[in-house]
């Protein structure tokens, strides 16, 4: 057997700690130092592996959790990726869905899936209705939205399609409609149940006031009647021929003289209270045609006179009625209108002063503007608490009980104003209270600065 050749590592004439080994150290160091680079590569592999593998068990369960259809294609229009809510609706399973081409799933008669995928600007489908095909020749209708899909170069890679059937938008629809007209009719009710309560108010308000004149009307027809019946029996027993000494004996017994007397009185008093009723009817028609009838000068004192006077008479002796009020105060609009605003003004003041053993109701016209008058009302209750300053003419918004109130009251005051081209607005005193002040033009088409 021949002896083998002894390897050696190194040459023989090198010795150790010599270049040689600082290379090899070298060289060793820099395999530790890549070694590590690789664990550190490896580590951060598997952790990018780990995050996306919870992306995709992350966008697999919401496809699933999806009731609409969610698919993309191809640039040839076949079907590559598709969620769970795709098989349920169409009835086919993955296998068949996989590589299906999109225009066979799909039947419109104005939706070319292929041009679309040829033409960039054809790609944007927002609620395009299509049919489904089914298996058993039955289809789905389907409303969808599709989107191109482009690669990197910016070039159509395919298109991802939403869709959702249209029964379920439908029902939507009709809910939400159904849901706009209950709002709608529930409004109603509200503004028809404030007109009510306004009218309420009203009514005792006016009844209040035609009891006076109706009731001194009648109460001189009274008399009247007795009157005319002592004077037809007087000028009977004239005609009977009767001497002038009898004629002055029935004259003293049935008071003839104090009868005359007082003809003209009840006759004057008779067409005062007529004229009054007269005028309550016009304010009423006044307030009731404001809608109907043309905007118009009229005098805010005498609107102010018979808002007061139609809500402030069933509170009686409990108010303390201030008026700060010109004889005249001329102002541009609908006089019923404005007269619906003040009387929902004051009676806004009046039931917050509701329970006090002494309400003060002030209510102020200041003329002092060529373009502008201002009406001021101010009362002593408990004011409107800061949070709801900002909200007072909102409509709804309220600060009474539950039942007392509907909160459109200022709400439809505001609304009026603002038609008036005026303003409405509210603060509250530091002695206690609010005040209520309202802006007018004196007339047509003044615009505030």
């Amino acid at each position: 057997m021949k002896e083998q050749p002894e390897l050696k590592m190194f040459p023989e004439h090198k010795l150790p700690g010599t270049a040689t080994d600082e290379a090899w150290i070298d060289v060793i160091q820099k395999m530790d130092e890549v070694y590590a680079d690789l664990v550190k590569y490896q580590v951060e592999i598997e952790e990018k592996n780990r995050a996306l593998e919870e992306a995709q068990q992350f966008m697999a369960s919401v496809q699933r959790a999806m009731s609409d259809i969610l698919l993309v294609t191809d640039r040839h229009g076949l079907i590559k990726q598709f969620n769970p809510a795709l098989e349920q609706l169409s009835g086919r399973d993955a296998e068949q869905l996989s590589e299906t081409c999109i225009s066979d799933l799909f039947i419109s008669d104005h939706i070319c899936f292929r041009h679309m995928l040829s033409d960039p600007d054809k790609t944007m489908l927002q609620d395009c209705e299509v049919m489904l095909a089914l298996p058993d020749s039955r289809t789905l209708e389907l409303s969808l939205n599709c989107t191109p899909l482009f690669d990197e170069r910016k070039r159509i890679e395919g298109l991802v399609i939403v869709g959702r059937p249209l029964g379920e938008l439908k029902r939507a629809y009709r809910e939400l409609n159904e849901a706009h007209e209950e709002l709608k009719r529930t409004q109603q009710q509200l503004v028809h149940a404030e007109k009510m309560a306004s009218l309420g108010r009203l009514v005792a308000g006016v009844a209040h006031e035609l009891n006076n004149p109706i009731s001194f009307v009648y109460g001189n027809m009274h008399a009247l009647k007795s009157y005319s019946q002592r004077l037809l029996t007087f000028l009977e027993q004239a005609q009977s021929g009767l001497t002038q000494a009898e004629l002055q004996s029935l004259a003293e017994q049935l008071r003839i003289n104090r009868i005359m007397k007082d003809l003209d009185p009840l006759v004057d008093g008779t067409l005062e209270g007529a004229e009054r009723v007269q005028s309550i009817v016009q304010d009423l028609r006044r307030f009731s045609t404001g809608q109907a009838s043309g905007r118009q000068t009229f005098d805010l004192v005498h609107t102010l006179h018979t808002a007061l006077q139609w809500t402030s008479k069933p509170m009686g002796d409990r108010l303390h009625l201030i008026n700060n009020l010109p004889d005249q105060a001329q102002a541009y609009g609908h006089p019923g209108q404005i007269q619906q605003v003040l009387m929902n003004l004051i009676q806004n003041a009046l039931d917050a002063m509701d329970g006090l053993e002494q309400a003060k109701l002030e209510v102020t016209v200041i003329d002092d503007n060529e373009d502008w008058i201002e009406v001021v009302v101010a009362d002593n209750g408990a004011g409107i608490p800061e949070i709801g300053l900002d909200k007072v003419f909102e409509p709804f918004f309220t600060t009474k009980p539950v039942g007392q109130g509907t909160g459109l009251g200022l709400s439809i005051s505001y609304g009026i104003v603002q038609e008036h081209q005026g303003e409405l607005t509210v603060h509250n005193r530091p002695e206690g209270g609010a005040v209520f002040t309202l802006l007018l033009p004196r007339h047509e088409k003044v615009s505030v600065s």
